[in-house]
């Protein structure tokens, strides 16, 4: 692919690292349905979408598959595991050549599982303003409701 077609967006050498680790597409049991869009142009398309930014829906008509498709094929091999097995693989391409310096290592911890429990919900302490009444005058006066001494003794908040 490098000099192919799509060599505008995939850099050389990427498709025939990505090729064999492509899963290879579902036979419908029922038959029928639309020629298979080549796996070559689907992994082109999906390049341009995670490198340009775009949304799906702004998928360029020059690769000739629909938004749907490619997104769905996205899914898929999301799904399969290939993005993490590609990178892999450009990572040892790139250490048997002798380009990557290890020496200096940074681990993003949004690919580390969290473990114990740790998918719940926290929240986060409330370190907004506390509630005071509006008018700090009130307060003194007997005859307001925000004050806490007009509040007439209740059996939970008297003393006794």
């Amino acid at each position: 692919m490098g000099r192919g077609t799509w060599s505008w967006i995939v850099p050389d050498g990427l498709w025939e690292i990505a090729k064999p680790l492509i899963p290879p597409s579902r036979v419908r049991p029922q038959g029928g349905g639309t020629q298979d869009t080549p796996d070559e142009t689907l992994f082109a398309a999906i390049i341009y979408v995670l490198v340009s930014g775009c949304a799906w829906r702004q998928l360029p008509p020059c690769f000739g598959i629909s938004k749907s498709t490619a997104h769905r094929r996205f899914l898929i091999w999301s799904r399969a595991g290939l993005w993490g097995r590609l990178h892999e693989a450009v990572l040892h391409r790139l250490d048997d050549a002798g380009l990557i310096d290890v020496t200096r290592v940074v681990l993003d911890t949004a690919h580390v599982r969290a473990k114990k429990g740790a998918n719940t919900q926290v929240r986060a302490p409330w370190t907004g303003a506390s509630r005071v009444p509006g008018c700090t005058y009130c307060r003194t006066r007997t005859g307001c409701p925000s004050s806490s001494a007009s509040r007439p003794a209740t059996p939970t908040t008297a003393k006794g």
